[in-house]
């Protein structure tokens, strides 16, 4: 089949939920896609941000293929080694005590919500609790997920939503404490703000958001889908800030490909839970969580956090370099590895370009390209990239 016939198989099998780019994509191999008719593309959007080791790591690749001929699920009435391997390693980067594994980034916001409405009704025998979260903020798109978005073009059409959520302003103590009451059960926000425009949070705001918290034996949940796994120079954002929160969701990265996400907690909030308080047939099967276990093996032994602190540095500078020469990027925010560039109009084109000249590159809101490369990139991609940009303006 040509490309074009691919495609419209596709717009008459599939749901029309998302309008997609003009390509069907092949395989990966490195930082590099290839698409059906043979075309070679730099990716500086990583499939939203989740191939942080790159297309066609055989390590990866032979860790999944051999659970494959051994065993792909059980259910969660039974135990399995590679779940046990996981959890295990997943709590020594994040620091956290125990964890739940999902299917999905929203999944493990849905688990994170429940564990913490769940911790206010034992604390005070009644289920009238609220969340506070924040403007501009995106969690996911399930009914659950959705009412904790801080962005009501993802929410209007969908509503009535779940009750008991208020939005505060993002890096604005005083907005939140405005917010919070006897009914506040938990705080929930992303360290740095992915689908919002690339916005990382202040450190004295978490630093302060973490003593209310305390003050208040309110829950503070770090959504850490897009900014962990290393993407910001540390394992998981809230590290670089030195604030620990008490339950932090994670996905993406996390399994590099295979569909899991996770939500961890500290004892104290964990212990909230008891049997039957949750549950998920396919969370935590030994094929998802062979590739998480070997993930977190490759992460350290090719030392990921320090190269992603090494070449975001010299991204970070090249990317200052474009604000500086071109009148038309107003600004560049981010951290590490998750990079985004703000323009004074939309972006589309660009991002059209860029692909006809074999990159890709994504955006967050209208006017803003968001680059969140695979963490293995080099200091040599990053000049293709660049090269690649500046050829589009």
């Amino acid at each position: 089949m040509t490309k074009q016939e691919f495609i419209e198989q596709a717009e008459n099998v599939l749901m029309h939920t998302y309008n997609r780019y003009q390509m069907v994509l092949d395989r990966g191999d490195g930082v590099y896609l290839y698409d059906t008719d043979g075309k070679k593309y730099l990716d500086f959007a990583a499939g939203i941000a989740v191939f942080a080791l790159g297309y066609n790591n055989k390590e990866y690749n032979d860790a999944l293929k051999g659970q494959i001929d051994k065993l792909l699920h059980t259910s969660n009435l039974y135990y399995n080694e590679p779940a046990i391997s996981a959890a295990t390693k997943l709590l020594k980067a994040s620091g956290m005590d125990r964890v739940f594994f999902t299917n999905s980034g929203t999944e493990a916001i849905e688990g994170a919500v429940k564990l913490a409405r769940k911790y206010f009704y034992n604390k005070n025998k009644e289920a009238d609790s609220e969340v506070i979260s924040m403007n501009n903020s995106f969690h996911g798109r399930s009914m659950g997920a959705l009412s904790i978005t801080g962005q009501p073009k993802y929410r209007e059409a969908f509503e009535p939503l779940i009750g008991g959520v208020v939005f505060a302003d993002f890096n604005d103590l005083e907005s939140i404490k405005n917010k919070i009451n006897k009914k506040t059960c938990a705080i929930i926000l992303e360290p740095v703000q992915g689908e919002g425009g690339l916005y990382p949070a202040d450190k004295e705001f978490l630093i302060e958001l973490r003593k209310l918290c305390d003050d208040n034996d309110i829950l503070l949940i770090f959504d850490e889908i897009q900014c962990g796994m290393g993407r910001t120079g540390t394992m998981f954002a809230y590290q670089g800030y030195g604030v620990k929160p008490d339950i932090i969701t994670t996905a993406k990265a996390l399994g590099c490909g295979v569909p899991v996400g996770a939500f961890a907690a500290t004892s104290k909030a964990a212990a909230a839970f008891e049997a039957g308080d949750h549950g998920s047939t396919y969370g935590g099967n030994p094929f998802v969580t062979a590739a998480v276990s070997k993930v977190f093996d490759l992460f350290e032994s090719k030392h990921i956090v320090e190269h992603v602190q090494e070449v975001s540095a010299y991204l970070e500078e090249k990317l200052n370099g474009l604000v500086s020469k071109y009148d038309f990027i107003t600004e560049r925010r981010g951290k590490g590895l998750m990079q985004g560039l703000q323009f004074n109009g939309p972006v589309k084109d660009y991002i059209a370009k860029a692909m006809e000249k074999g990159l890709i590159i994504i955006t967050a809101g209208g006017d803003t390209i968001r680059l969140v490369p695979p963490l293995i990139i080099t200091k040599e991609h990053v000049d293709e990239m660049i090269e690649i940009l500046e050829s589009c303006f």
